[in-house]
């Protein structure tokens, strides 16, 4: 069986050209319905090379307009270097100062084609904010993609990811049309009655003109004030809103490991679907095929305009009765609760800063190997019950424990007054699994657990 998988010099551009060619066969061959889907899982190359040969003259990189994700019209003025395609690249004005220490200037001195089309590519579809007028992707910088793997090779991956629809005009593609320049802050909707443009996996929101000497791409012209994007959904993308009836705004990696902290609402239904929404192409799957997969979630972790870090994680999709995917979002509900009074208790021992999240972290990483416990537990028909107290020990055990290595080190050598903060602390977080305060009534909430009605501290 065939498992290739693009094979691009950075995980960014592999990812990007996945995306890429599920929104090829979305653009040119589209299942209409999930009939039509199923009928077509099989790989046909022959009738794919037919429905895409009359889209060609919209991919030419070089040469006389349209090209592919650049302006209709050639841009004037003086070229940068190719580099500012690559989001982890130093701006002008890092290169200016001498602070590109980490990631210094011209790492890439000239592109060959096929690269810089990738670049090009993934730079449209994930821009970061770029200074004035230079606008960030429909998803903003650094989105999340998520993408169905059904582990059969790379067809199987493009065709799972595909929404259903119709064949796109070439006009639909943007570059075939003058830009729609936002100088004045114009914005662009999708079109009515269209869930899913083809546009999601086409956007322009940067006004780009390669260079190019030769068969190698020397330089990219860039003008503000591209095309500014307003309230598109992609398909391979999960959503959130901050409040119920707001517009839905696409979620954006965290630096770290993608743990079981993040399945609510990417891997698995959340407790509100509304207020977190998974990908398009996730909800899809389980309405097209039962059978088990694994979603590929990547995409950089950004600090405004600063990349921090790349993501990129293999997960598996959670699937589930809903009663059983009730019980999974109160283990991950009692989890966070449980999480945020270590964190809490902390202080006085850590203080605030970046020590606090690196042991909440550290708490979520050691208790993933139980969590899949619990998880598999429940699948070979343990009571929700069962799992539900199983779990409430192992969150009290990992959390007393990593609280007691912390803070009883030296504590002989503590001033009078921090030892009783952190006696306090304790005594607050032993409450906290017995059900007592904020978070021990979250916690107990979480795992359907009666909490304690009687008042006042707990021994």
């Amino acid at each position: 069986m065939s498992l290739q998988r693009p094979d691009w010099p950075r995980g960014d551009l592999n990812i990007a050209c996945l995306e890429l060619l599920v929104g090829l066969v979305f653009m040119a061959d589209p299942p209409a319905s999930r009939d039509d889907w199923v009928a077509r899982v099989q790989p046909d190359p022959e009738r794919l090379k037919g429905k895409l040969a009359p889209y060609a003259p919209a991919f030419n990189l070089t040469g006389e307009g349209p090209l592919f994700l650049q302006d209709l019209e050639p841009l004037d003025g003086s070229p940068n270097p190719v580099d500012m395609l690559f989001i982890d690249s130093a701006g002008a004005n890092t290169a200016k100062k001498n602070a590109d220490l980490m990631v210094h200037r011209d790492r890439y001195r000239g592109l060959d084609l096929p690269l810089a089309a990738m670049a090009l590519h993934t730079f449209q579809a994930h821009a970061p904010s770029g200074g004035a007028g230079n606008r960030t992707s429909m998803r903003g910088g650094g989105p999340m993609v998520t993408l169905v793997d059904p582990g059969q090779g790379l067809w199987s991956i493009i065709w799972a990811n595909v929404p259903n629809g119709m064949p796109a005009a070439l006009s639909e593609l943007p570059w075939m049309n003058p830009t729609r320049v936002s100088d004045n802050n114009q914005v662009v909707l999708p079109p009515q009655g269209q869930r899913f443009s083809v546009e999601a996996f086409f956007g322009v929101p940067r006004r780009l003109h390669l260079v190019v000497e030769g068969d190698v791409i020397t330089g990219v012209v860039q003008k503000p004030y591209g095309t500014n994007y307003g309230i598109w959904m992609h398909p391979l993308s999960p959503y959130y809103r901050i409040k119920a009836g707001e517009e839905p705004l696409p979620v954006h990696p965290k630096a770290g490991s993608f743990g079981y902290r993040n399945w609510l609402g990417i891997l698995a239904q959340s407790r509100d679907a509304e207020l977190a929404e998974r990908a398009h192409c996730v909800n899809l799957w389980e309405q097209r095929s039962r059978k088990e997969a694994s979603v590929i979630l990547a995409g950089w972790s950004m600090d405004n305009m600063k990349p921090r870090d790349f993501v990129h994680s293999v997960q598996p999709l959670i699937d589930l009765p809903e009663d059983e995917t009730i019980c999974l979002i109160g283990l991950v509900t009692a989890a966070d609760n449980a999480a945020i009074a270590l964190r809490g208790s902390l202080v006085p021992v850590l203080a605030k800063g970046e020590g606090l999240e690196a042991e909440r972290e550290a708490f979520y990483a050691a208790t993933e190997p139980a969590f899949v416990g619990c998880l598999a537990a429940l699948k070979m028909g343990e009571s929700i019950e069962e799992v539900y107290a199983c779990w409430l020990k192992v969150l009290r055990s990992e959390v007393l424990s990593r609280f007691d290595a912390l803070s009883l080190s030296a504590i002989d050598q503590r001033d009078t007054s921090d030892i009783e903060k952190i006696v306090n602390a304790r005594r607050a977080l032993t409450g906290t699994f017995a059900g007592y305060g904020k978070f021990g009534r979250l916690l107990f909430e979480a795992l359907e657990k009666e909490p304690p009605k009687a008042k006042g501290k707990a021994a």
